[in-house]
């Protein structure tokens, strides 16, 4: 395994297990707007894509509407949202091996602060975050990763993307950089391709320094 200056994070799915909470509230803005109820395995596939892409994906028209009722929604279940185990420990050991630690993600900039960086105080180990508006077209495509290199001054090979879902795998893919697959949540391996697999968050250290 080569020896990476960076390393990039996925949020959901991969730092901090959000499945329950996105699922069960837009199931419930799914039913308020399109009075539909649809079964929240019929909607995973909106676990890593914006949310305006998720909801256009299910006809809603006013996505700007929906998705602020959505995350009206999401404060319901905020107490299902929990830090994966060993995640702190984890980017603590990472930091203190002199790795670069940055964030990119399909969240806005505000959701970045309202679900990650306020509630569980790690915003710090972080040198770089891209959010959804700071590209034009988010991930699957590479713009995000794109633009990670470009804000920290690297090139593909320095860095590694860490994710749950198929959209990380192709955004890092298009991006040119390494994908390391977060499979210690609910995520489905089937399909992703990836350089890594790692099983735990412990696994990450291990694998790195020994490269």
């Amino acid at each position: 395994m080569r020896k990476y200056k960076h390393i990039i994070f996925d949020i959901d799915g991969t730092l901090i297990d959000t499945e329950e909470a996105i699922l069960q509230s837009l199931q419930d803005t799914v039913h308020e707007i399109l009075h539909k109820d649809i079964e929240k395995s019929e909607l995973r596939f909106a676990l890593g894509i914006p949310g305006s892409m998720t909801l256009r994906t299910l006809g809603i028209t006013d996505t700007e509407h929906a998705n602020s009722r959505w995350n009206e929604h999401l404060l319901k279940y905020k107490s299902r949202i929990r830090l994966f185990d060993g995640i702190p420990q984890l980017l603590g050991n990472l930091k203190m091996n002199g790795y670069q630690l940055g964030i990119v993600t399909s969240k806005t900039r505000n959701e970045y602060t309202t679900d990650f960086a306020v509630p569980f105080a790690l915003s710090d180990y972080f040198c770089t975050v891209i959010c959804v508006e700071d590209t034009l077209r988010p991930k699957p495509f590479p713009e995000p990763l794109l633009s990670y290199l470009n804000t920290s001054h690297i090139n593909a090979e320095n860095a590694i993307y860490i994710g749950d879902t198929i959209y990380d795998s192709q955004c890092a893919q298009k991006a040119g950089v390494d994908f390391g697959f977060a499979a210690w949540g609910n995520a489905a391996t089937q399909g992703v391709q990836a350089d890594y697999l790692f099983k735990r968050p412990a696994d990450i250290p291990f694998s790195l320094i020994k490269s």
